[in-house]
């Protein structure tokens, strides 16, 4: 039978050993005999060192005259043996880090108390068990399993489908244009910390207006009107975004050197963290995933000892069951559940194919995807426990302060809180370094899934120059970011975040699960999910992948084409012509798939009905197996001729 190393790839001696299984965990189907273990003593020791040690010289082992003989054959790869994850928490932590990101903390906390409070937690938990989780551990399978990228996976699965991996990176880039530049935001909050005082906890600063009022809790003769301002929303719209110098996305205006150098620093720590692979990477998450879950406790603590807080807790948790009738929670339910766990975007396939072959993927889904659920219900508390003490004191209901949803949750409601508070400096240099650290997990993940596929697309162009490649990447994704830190950049990350991520990656990720479940086939990814952890997924998966997820996932897009959402920035109104425009950019990653379906179908040689059987010719095995193949191929008849003898004696 077929030896081999199955937690990594590359030349690895392959020799028939009973109960042993090909590389990529595929058993022999051939059971050896025990009478091919007997012979003269000279002849057994000869075999069996030759059959365990299978390495030094390929090729058939000489053995004397009446001696069974054992084949053992050197593989030949040339391709470079798989970085693997240095231990299985570097794994865990990446994942984690991955989909506990900013939305986290500021779009489930404004999307659960808008949407029925407590009853949202219904429809949110019924879309992660049976949409979101099913397609993170989808994700997770497919990746371990082929151990590619989310381009070259395609040539296992169904190679008409490729185009959808060049798609998942461009929306990638897009991502990492806008979303890098609230990073910048926070570093710039978190170098305002180190004043004397909080720039934001006064109304004495150069940029501040007439309508900025100052209030603490114990002073009670400060009246706040709807035309009142704080420090804080003066400090976030006038001087780090400065918006009040751009009329909107027709002029855009000049770019602020300040951001620029914020967002510099932040890609600088990002190429350190990602240059030389999951090995670094790996390290980094250690500080990156678990420093945010400490801030988090402390703010939580520190949060319910404030005046007021119950006020934000029974606001954030108080269920209004009629809300659960409108077709919008369900919506917000499934998108929420979507873009948090995070399928689609290349990370998890990325991530996944560093693991070892048996890997047990199916509970590390199950640990990662309730850490992420549980991470976003304490982010809830920590916000709203806030936004109850901001409540009191404003003397106002909590939906009055609760309006901001978005950045502005975090940079003018939070901010304002911890202004006002004992300690002020010390909780905000916390907090913003925590913003910083969730979005550089975020950051890490998307860029080593373009990487990934990159690399595994282009081995030999690419492979020794990771470190070349990885600096033209960040350079790129800064070039691509200058136009968000414009005076006007806000409205730019605004576009970017409703249309270049949403409805574009819910249609790629719709045609991913198709094509795996109905192309590839339930049956063979079943099996191939059998032969990494042993167990043959039930009859839940199953009709999850065929028909759920699929439904799930067209549901979100009717949704979003249905009721388009009408985007506003503060008291700017999106003209008519930024719809047209946003609908570009999101076409602009999606229509890799069928571009590359007409490629591969003009390249095909013969007529549609020759090609039509090849458009899902697909390989149970991994691809450095079936470079083997030929290999063994003239040994197959002294292979039978043996089985054939053993079985006749």
């Amino acid at each position: 039978m077929l030896a081999d190393g199955l937690a990594e790839k590359g030349p690895k001696p392959l020799s028939f050993v009973a109960g042993q299984r090909v590389s990529n965990g595929l058993p022999s189907t051939a059971p050896q005999s025990p009478t091919e273990t007997t012979g003269t003593p000279g002849a057994g020791s000869q075999d069996t060192a030759s059959g365990s040690g299978g390495g030094g010289a390929g090729g058939t082992n000489a053995v004397p005259a009446g001696g069974l003989r054992t084949l053992v054959v050197q593989q030949m790869s040339l391709e470079r043996p798989r970085e693997t994850w240095s231990k299985k928490m570097d794994f865990l932590l990446s994942v984690i880090g991955y989909a506990v990101d900013l939305g986290n903390v500021w779009r489930f906390p404004y999307i659960c108390y808008q949407n029925g409070g407590g009853a949202f937690l219904l429809p949110y938990m019924l879309m992660a068990v049976f949409g979101g989780v099913p397609l993170f551990y989808m994700e997770l399978a497919l990746g371990q399993f082929h151990r590619s990228g989310c381009i070259s996976i395609w040539k296992h699965i169904c190679p008409i489908f490729k185009g959808i991996g060049f798609a998942i990176c461009i929306i990638a880039l897009y991502i990492a244009f806008y979303y890098n530049t609230i990073m910048a935001w926070s570093l710039y909050y978190l170098l305002s910390c180190f004043r004397p005082t909080l720039p934001w906890a006064s109304c004495s600063n150069s940029w501040n207006t007439a309508n900025c009022k100052v209030y603490t809790y114990t002073d009670r003769n400060v009246s706040w009107s709807n035309s009142s301002t704080s420090p804080a929303e003066e400090f976030y719209t006038r001087q780090v975004l400065q918006v009040h110098l751009s009329p909107g996305l027709h002029q855009l205006g000049s770019v602020s050197w300040q951001l620029a150098l914020c967002l510099l620093f932040i890609f600088t720590i990002v190429y350190f963290s990602i240059w030389k692979g999951v090995k670094t990477s790996g390290k980094v998450v250690w500080v990156t995933a678990t420093f945010p879950y400490l801030v988090l406790l402390v703010l939580l603590v520190r949060g319910c000892t404030l005046p007021g807080a119950w006020r934000g807790v029974v606001f954030y948790l108080q269920p209004d069951w009629q809300k659960l009738l409108s077709t919008t929670v369900w919506v917000d339910a499934a998108a929420q559940i979507f873009f948090s766990l995070g399928p689609g975007f290349g990370v998890l396939l990325a991530f996944a194919s560093y693991n070892p072959f048996h890997n047990n993927c199916y509970k590390d889904a199950l640990l990662t995807s309730s850490v992420n659920c549980l991470t976003s219900f304490l982010s809830g508390f920590v916000i709203f426990t806030v936004l109850g003490y901001m409540a009191e004191m404003r003397q106002q209901d909590v939906s009055a302060v609760a309006k901001d949803a978005g950045p502005s949750l975090l940079f003018i409601i939070y901010a304002e809180a911890i202004a006002n508070m004992p300690a002020s400096t010390f909780f905000a240099v916390i907090f913003f370094l925590m913003l910083i650290m969730l979005g550089l997990d975020s950051t890490f993940a998307g860029l080593e899934g373009v990487i990934t596929a990159m690399i595994d697309e282009f081995p030999q162009l690419l492979a020794k120059r990771r470190k070349l490649f990885v600096f033209g990447l960040v350079c790129v994704c800064y070039l691509g970011a200058l136009s968000t830190l414009t005076y006007g950049g806000a409205y730019v990350v605004k576009l970017f975040e409703e249309y270049a991520t949403g409805p574009a990656v819910i249609t790629v990720v719709l045609l991913e699960v198709i094509a795996v479940s109905w192309f590839y086939g339930t049956d063979r990814f079943c099996r191939d999910v059998q032969l990494m952890l042993g167990i043959y997924p039930g009859w839940f998966w199953r009709v999850c992948w065929v028909a759920i997820c699929p439904c799930f996932l067209l549901f979100i897009i009717i949704s979003f084409l249905a009721f388009p959402p009408e985007v506003r920035l503060f008291d700017y109104q999106y003209p008519a012509w930024t719809n047209v425009l946003g609908y570009c950019i999101g076409v602009s990653s999606f229509i890799c798939v069928p571009t590359y379906m007409v490629y591969y179908l003009c390249r095909a040689k013969g007529s549609f009905k020759q090609v039509q059987p090849h458009i899902s010719s697909l390989s149970v095995l991994p691809s450095h197996l079936l470079r083997s193949v030929p290999l063994l191929a003239p040994y197959f008849s002294l292979f039978l001729s043996d089985m054939a003898h053993s079985l006749l004696i």
